[in-house]
Order: C-alpha cells, then sequence, then structure tokens
C-alpha cells in the first residue's frame, strides 16, 4: 500500500527552493507565454487602447413605487477602430434583485434574452456548455451584489446598447430603506446619469443620497426633489467634472451610490393598497413599547475560531451585553466538543450581571471540535426552564443567537437530524437566528434551520469590520415590540395571501403582506391584527380602500404598470423559494413547482430559471449562448471560496489513527475533483508502492510540469541536492518573488506559488507528532485558477481542470449504510461509485472541511485517461 505525498513541482528549467519536511523544487520557464487581464469595467473591451472604444452613454434608472424597485442600467458605445473589437458590459446588482429583462441593440438591431426553465436550458444548451462556447453571465460580488457580464464582438464603426432590468422589494432595516448602485465606468462617459423616482402613497419622512465618491466638489451635483409622496434625484456630472484632474483622462466616478429613505407612519394599522385586483399591506406601527426578551447566545469557541474569529466574537459580544435592556433575560453557552455556560439559568441584565458575563467572555479560549446540536440543546432548555419556572416575564419574545464558523463535527454530526431535534425542542416557543463566519461554514444548514424555526441567518464576513457586523445583527433583533402577530383579511375576499403570521415585529423592520382579490373589481374590505404587545394584546382592526391613481398621482411615471401584482410575485416566489428548502417532500415539490411556473410568468431569473440571450453571429460564425442564473446561497458561497472560478483540483493526503492491526491504514495519495457548476465532486484514490513518481500537471504551452513522489512510514527524508537552488524552511514566513513566478511561505502552514498571470497553487504542510512510531510530516497539494491553464494540460490532476461531464443514477444501499453506491455514467463507461467525503485543509489546516464526494474505485479506472500506471515518471526531474 502507498504512503503520503513528497510533492515536487518542476516547472521549466531553474530550481528555486527546497523545504524541510518534503522538497519542493519550483521554477517556471521565463518564455512561457504571460495571461491577460480579466475584464472589470462597466463596458470596455479587450484591447488596452481605450481610445478606439467610446462610451459615450452610461444611465442607471431607478423607479420606486411602495418600495417595489424597478431598475433600468442602459449603457451606449462605439467602436471607433478599423476592426472588430470584443466589448464587454459589467453591471453588479444587488443579490435580492431578480432580473428581469436583458437586451442588446446593435445597428438598428435587437437581441432579447428570454427566460426559460433552467434544467431545460441546461439540456438544450449542453453541448455548447460542453464546448466551452457558452459562459455564466453572473457571478458573486462582494457582500451584497452580483455581477452580470456579457460581451459581444462589435463591427468596426458600430454602435452597442446594453439594457438590463431588475426588480426588488427594498426591506426595512433599522428605520430606513436603502437603494444602493454600484458604479464603475473606468473611464470619461460623455452622458452618465443616475436617476431615482420615488412615490410612497405614506408620504416621505426623510431621505438622503450621497456616494462613497462624491468630494465635496461633486456634492452639488446631487440634486435632491422632495414632495409629501414624491422624491426625484439626479446625480449627471460632465465630462469635465467627472475627471480626476484638469486634462487627465482618470475618472471620479467609481464606488457605490446610496439614497436611504422611511416612510410615515400615521396609521396603526399600517398602510393597505389595492391596485388592479391585488394588495399589498405594509405594517409597522409607530410608537410601541419595546417586549422585554430572552436570550441565549451559543458561542463556538473551537480550534476553527482561533484568532481574530475569535477575538472579533468577544469584542462584539462584550458592546452586545452592555445594550441588553435591564428588563432583559440573558444566557451564555459555549461549545467545541464540550458544552459550558455562564450560568446554569436564564439572569437578569442588570449592570452587575452584564460586568461579571463580560469577564467571562474575556476569558474565552479556543480548543476542540464542532458540537452545534448539544450547546443549542442547552439553550432551548435554560429558556424552557425559565419560563416553567416562571422566572422570565410572562409577556416576553425568546431567541436563541447562534454563532458558528463550523460544520458539527462532534456529538451529534448528521445535518438533517440536528435540524430535525432543534425543530421538535424549540416546538415554536422561540427564534432561532445563526451567523454564520466567513466562507467556510455550511451556511445552507444554518439557514434552513433558522427559518424552520422563524428566524434568519446572516453571514458575518472576515475583515476587519466583523465586529460591527455581529452588532449590526443584533441591533435589528434587539427590541422586539410584537410578538406573534397574525394578520387577517376576509378569507371569501383574499386568496394567494404571502406568510401572514410572523413570530416577531422588531423596531426598525416593516412585516408586508400581499394577495390577490377574488374580485378583481373589489375596492374595499376590512383587515385585523391581532399580536401579544408589551402589558397587553394588540390589536387593531381597520380598511382597506382602492386609490384611484390616476387621480392621485396623473403623471403615472413613477408607476411602472401592474407593480402591486408584481410586488405580490416577487414575495410570493421568494417565499416558494424559502419552502423547498424548509418544508417536507411534498411541500417542497409543490413548492418548486409553484415558484417555477411564476417565475417563468412573470420573467423572473430565480434559482429555478435562466435568461439565454442569442449572441448576433461573428465572422467565424455563429457563437454560442449566454445563459444568465440566479446565485443561491450555497453558489455564492462557492464561488467566493474559489473566486468565481470553475472546477477546482485538489491533491490531498492525511493519516488515519490506527486502532488495531485490522483497521490500518496508511493514508494513500487522496484526489478530489470539486465542480461548483454541478455542485458535487468526484474523489479517487492512488494505490501504488511509496517512492512512486507521477506526473500531476503537464501544461506544454503554458510550460508547467508538476511531479510527486509518494513516501510511505518513516525511512527519513528525501535526499535534497542543493546545487545552486535558493532555501525556504517551514520554520519561517518568508517570501521570494520572481520574473514570473512568487512564493510565500507561511510559517509552519503553507506555501503559495503564483505564477504571473497564471495558475497558483497552494501546498499544505500536515505536521506529525515527532515521537508518531511510523508516520511522519506530509504535504496537501491544490490547485487555484486552474482555468488559466491551456485547453491541452493533462496529468492526473491537470486533465480536469477544465471540467467532466458525469451522470450519477440508481443510487442503492452500499456496504456501509451511510455511503450508499451507485451507477455513474462517465467518459462513455458505466461505473459502480460510492458516496462518501474528502478532507479539504485550504480553509482550516488543523480541523479540514468534510466535501461530500463520489469515490471512484480501482484507482480512479474509467474516470482518468487510461490506467494510473501511465503517468509513473522516471525520476522528479525527468519530463518522462
Amino acid at each position: 500500500m502507498s504512503g503520503l505525498w513528497t510533492v515536487l513541482l518542476f516547472l521549466g528549467c531553474v530550481c528555486l527552493p527546497a523545504l524541510s519536511h518534503g522538497a519542493l523544487v519550483i521554477s517556471r520557464d521565463a518564455s512561457t507565454p504571460q495571461g491577460s487581464d480579466g475584464a472589470t469595467r462597466l463596458l470596455k473591451k479587450r484591447s488596452t487602447d481605450n481610445a478606439e472604444l467610446e462610451v459615450y452613454s452610461v444611465k442607471v434608472d431607478c423607479k420606486v413605487a411602495s418600495r417595489f424597485a424597478h431598475t433600468v442600467i442602459t449603457s451606449s458605445a462605439l467602436n471607433k477602430a478599423k476592426s472588430s473589437q470584443e466589448v464587454f458590459f459589467e453591471v453588479d446588482l444587488p443579490k435580492t434583485a431578480f432580473i428581469t429583462n436583458f437586451s442588446m441593440e446593435i445597428e438598428g438591431q435587437t437581441y432579447t434574452g428570454e427566460v426559460k426553465e433552467k434544467e431545460k436550458a441546461k439540456k438544450q444548451y449542453q453541448k455548447a456548455v460542453s464546448t466551452g462556447q457558452t459562459a455564466g453571465l453572473v457571478k458573486a460580488s462582494g457582500r451584497k451584489m452580483e455581477k452580470f457580464t456579457v460581451s459581444v464582438n462589435i463591427a468596426a464603426n458600430s454602435n452597442v446598447t446594453f439594457i438590463l432590468t431588475h426588480e426588488e422589494l427594498l426591506q426595512r432595516k433599522l428605520g430606513q430603506y436603502e437603494i444602493m448602485t454600484r458604479v464603475k465606468p473606468k473611464q470619461l462617459v460623455q452622458h452618465f446619469e443616475i436617476v431615482a423616482d420615488i412615490y410612497e402613497p405614506q408620504g416621505i419622512a426623510f431621505l438622503e443620497a450621497y456616494g462613497t465618491f462624491i468630494s465635496n466638489e461633486l456634492l452639488p451635483l446631487v440634486e435632491k426633489t422632495v414632495t409629501d409622496k414624491k422624491a426625484h434625484i439626479s446625480f449627471c456630472p460632465t465630462l469635465d467634472q467627472q475627471r480626476k484632474c484638469p486634462g487627465c483622462d482618470g475618472t471620479l466616478i467609481d464606488g457605490d451610490f446610496f439614497i436611504k429613505y422611511d416612510v410615515n407612519r400615521a396609521e396603526i394599522i399600517g398602510d393597505i393598497q389595492i391596485v388592479n385586483g391585488y394588495f399589498v399591506h405594509f405594517f409597522a406601527p409607530p410608537d410601541l413599547p419595546r417586549v422585554p426578551k430572552n436570550v441565549v447566545f451559543v458561542i463556538d469557541r473551537s480550534g476553527s475560531m482561533s484568532g481574530i474569529k475569535l477575538e472579533q466574537t468577544k469584542q462584539a459580544m462584550l458592546t452586545i451585553l452592555n445594550d441588553l435592556a435591564e428588563d432583559d433575560y440573558f444566557g451564555i453557552v459555549l461549545f467545541d466538543s464540550s458544552i459550558s455556560t455562564w450560568k446554569e439559568s436564564l439572569t437578569k441584565a442588570t449592570k452587575e450581571n452584564v460586568s461579571e458575563a463580560q469577564k467571562f467572555i474575556q476569558r474565552i479560549i479556543d480548543y476542540g471540535t464542532t458540537n452545534i446540536n448539544d450547546a443549542v440543546m442547552k439553550a432551548v432548555d435554560m429558556i424552557m426552564k425559565g419560563k416553567r419556572d416562571k422566572n422570565v416575564p410572562e409577556r416576553s419574545v425568546s431567541m436563541v443567537i447562534l454563532m458558528t464558523d463550523g460544520m458539527p463535527n462532534s456529538g451529534e454530526s448528521s445535518v438533517p437530524q440536528i435540524q430535525e431535534n432543534v425543530l421538535l425542542a424549540m416546538g415554536g416557543n422561540m427564534t432561532l437566528f445563526c451567523l454564520g463566519f466567513g466562507d467556510d461554514v455550511d451556511y445552507s444548514f444554518l439557514d434552513v434551520m433558522s427559518r424552520q424555526n422563524k428566524g434568519l441567518a446572516r453571514r458575518i464576513y472576515e475583515g476587519s469590520d466583523a465586529t460591527v457586523q455581529l452588532q449590526g445583527f443584533y441591533e435589528e433583533v434587539a427590541s422586539p415590540l410584537l410578538s406573534e402577530v397574525d394578520l387577517r383579511y376576509p378569507d371569501n375576499l383574499v386568496n394567494s395571501l404571502t406568510t401572514s403570521h410572523y413570530k416577531q415585529l422588531f423596531n426598525g423592520s416593516e412585516i408586508v403582506v400581499a394577495g390577490r382579490l377574488t374580485d378583481y373589481s373589489l375596492d374595499n374590505f376590512l383587515v385585523e391584527v391581532f399580536a401579544q404587545g408589551f402589558e397587553e394584546d394588540f390589536i387593531v382592526k381597520g380598511q382597506a380602500s382602492a386609490q384611484e391613481w390616476d387621480i392621485l398621482y396623473p403623471e403615472q411615471e413613477y408607476i411602472f404598470g401592474d407593480y402591486t401584482e408584481r410586488l405580490w410575485a416577487y414575495l410570493t416566489i421568494q417565499e416558494l423559494l424559502s419552502k423547498r428548502e424548509t418544508g417536507n417532500a411534498e411541500e417542497k415539490g409543490n413548492a418548486t413547482a409553484q415558484a417555477l411556473e411564476m417565475s417563468l410568468q412573470y420573467s423572473f431569473v430565480t434559482p429555478l430559471t435562466s435568461m439565454v440571450v442569442t449572441k448576433p453571429e461573428t465572422d467565424e460564425g455563429p457563437e454560442g449562448p449566454l445563459i444568465a442564473d440566479k446565485l443561491t446561497e450555497d453558489e455564492r458561497q462557492k464561488a467566493q471560496r474559489f473566486g468565481n472560478y470553475g472546477p477546482q483540483l485538489m491533491s490531498n493526503a492525511w493519516t488515519h489513527s490506527r486502532t488495531s492491526p485490522i483497521n490500518f491504514v496508511d493514508g494513500d495519495p487522496h484526489f478530489m475533483i470539486e465542480l461548483p457548476e454541478q455542485e458535487d465532486a468526484l474523489c479517487f484514490n492512488i494505490d501504488d508502492k511509496p517512492g512512486t513518481i507521477f506526473n500531476l500537471v503537464r501544461d506544454q504551452l503554458a510550460g508547467i510540469l508538476v511531479n510527486g513522489q509518494t513516501i510511505g512510514d518513516k525511512k527519513g527524508a528525501p535526499d535534497g541536492k542543493d546545487g545552486k537552488q535558493a532555501k525556504l524552511f517551514w520554520s519561517d514566513t518568508a517570501s521570494l518573488k520572481g520574473a514570473n513566478m512568487d512564493l510565500q511561505v507561511t510559517k509552519d502552514s503553507s506555501l503559495t506559488v503564483t505564477l504571473r498571470d497564471s495558475v497558483r497553487f497552494v501546498v499544505i504542510l500536515h505536521k506529525v507528532w515527532k515521537q508518531h512510531p511510523y508516520h511522519q510530516d506530509y504535504l496537501g497539494f491544490y490547485t487555484l485558477d486552474s482555468h488559466l491553464l491551456s485547453p491541452s494540460v493533462h496529468g492526473l490532476l491537470g486533465q480536469f481542470y477544465h471540467g467532466v461531464q458525469f451522470e450519477v443514477r440508481d443510487m442503492r444501499p452500499g456496504e456501509v449504510p451511510e455511503k450508499p453506491d451507485a451507477t455513474m455514467l462517465v467518459k462513455g463507461q458505466e461505473l459502480t461509485v460510492t458516496r462518501g467525503w474528502q478532507r479539504d485543509f485550504r480553509w482550516d489546516v488543523k480541523n479540514g472541511e468534510n466535501i461530500p464526494c463520489w469515490f471512484i474505485h480501482s484507482n480512479g479506472n474509467g474516470l482518468i485517461d487510461g490506467n494510473h500506471t501511465d503517468y509513473i515518471m522516471s525520476g522528479l526531474f525527468m519530463t518522462v
């Protein structure tokens, strides 16, 4: 049986560093072709000579009617070159928005996108996808945005105009609505304009508009006209006003433009609008006293939280505890593989108790693995005991706030079982909020579990402001105003209601309910709201009546068609998409079917639909279609972890504990191929004798060769002959920059090899106890940015850098109950594969992360080209 990898990278002809704990020799031929820059502009061509492409118009036009925003981004350009140019259109849109339309106008001809069922679109264009002729139009872009990108070839002296439309319901947070527009034209634009028109029947209470890029000189160009129910905002700088300096071509327009506002709330029943057979009810009554809350903070202190994440959590908790009201009751649960509490029962938030709890928080240290199940169960028990013993106010709101960065890997580790346990334990008596740190957390697990318990999940992004993010979330839920809010409408007059029962209403938020009338001519009906308030029940009744829009607002420029119907459709689809994640099998199926039907009916690009854009023909013939999908939160997470790239390849090895001679496993080299587009992964092992050298990556066009050698149990380190090599050691943090390659060693952790304008390799050091009787330190080898290698790249890993098409069917029980077998169709063969997982150590060197994958047996035969012995090399520095 083979052992662990000692990895050697040989790229070109000059050897650079040799590292202890396994030799690593890296270089790159100076003549290797260099890659091109990626497209990063709102509208641009590949050529660096931007004078040949004139972007003469960029306009962002946003119309808001009763919180429902309809935004149209239009950009026009002229190719002034004597030959055709590839022009790129890039725009960021809110991740909460649905794309509803996209079109390109080229020399009088319009090419319009069509919304289709995602699965049908994939099958219809599968051939184009497999040959690389299509491109995904939507990528993750930061925390709140998604980037839409399209390119088209434009003939000499021709014009192109791009038009993108998206819609969303603005959410009220901390007492205001926010419209955010990201603008990065990267060049001066003859006609640049941001325009917003807002119409709010309740009246506009306040409005502010500003930009992160707007200096004191540009501030007067932000024009605002606000009347009782209407607002008009515009920002239209001239060419000279856009310049960074007189006479230069650099632009000041680079950043985010914000509009923030709120509405008047005179009526305690809220605002109910009836338009064309649909109604919407906005409910956020003014001047309500806050309801005391019972809150248990469940804090992950496992090893993966070590360092800055735990320090930021502690800093945020110190502030959050200070912000507790004195009539609140609180508890603190810490967890790793074990559970501990500050106090065994809920405690009143007096100054003395808060001060004592803050000292407890400051003493937290990281240790161990992650037992989420028992930690949440403990928090639930504390709240239920407080209620049973009547130690907390009878009229109070109960919640659990879970903070974690990892996967459950101690105690109960089955995600569905944990979700079921929590749902049964909470029993509708409290709300669960989950805060997930970083890109490695299993966010979908937290998201589903939160929504099952009437709460929500929020991702906390790693960064210097993580403490502020935590505090900001707490501020949103810090002040409950009502609990068990029930909004009622006549059953015989209203149907197709969105959610009308809410666990709580928090200060600064808003409840929105929409529905359809059974009689489109109906112009009034009774509305009732029942809830539990601070000292008494909250009961209010009112009459909804239709507004005569043509009399109230004759200009109609704010009202873009049947906005109430589209608002209802937007809300309904969002709720159906949530149900397909949280319901039982039948509910999931029904919700999926309804959400798909409505997405197609209203032309919304949702996770169930795609917008297909057919590009005009070029001199080389017809081009493949472009497909725009809506990213799910899981897809956003993968995109942010992998840099929005395609398949990520990892070669990775680790040891297994030796419990008895029968169970002995000597850590075979493990390969994993992660395929984000297919939301799956493939893995296989190579079983050969220690010392065998394999070719991992070979790209002759890029001048790159990567060889790796297996090692077995302890026999001493391989002999590394220095020659004229430079040495870097794992015991030091160091970097080395070359003409074509950069090296970065992180002490006792990892080596990153960056080839200029090309691929990155990450080598992770796994240290084994020095006195271990047989295992020795070993390396994990990972490839990033593999899309930058040429189509001819090959090798045990390299052959998969541009993806692999496969289909899995006939799932059946395997030898191990939790690892089912299935039949895989791949490369024209049928293989028996087994569902399992491999550990990915890129983001957590200490604990790693379980990545589910389909395991291909027999050294990957049937998946890899040829046989694994075809990749054996005669020496580490050899090319054959």
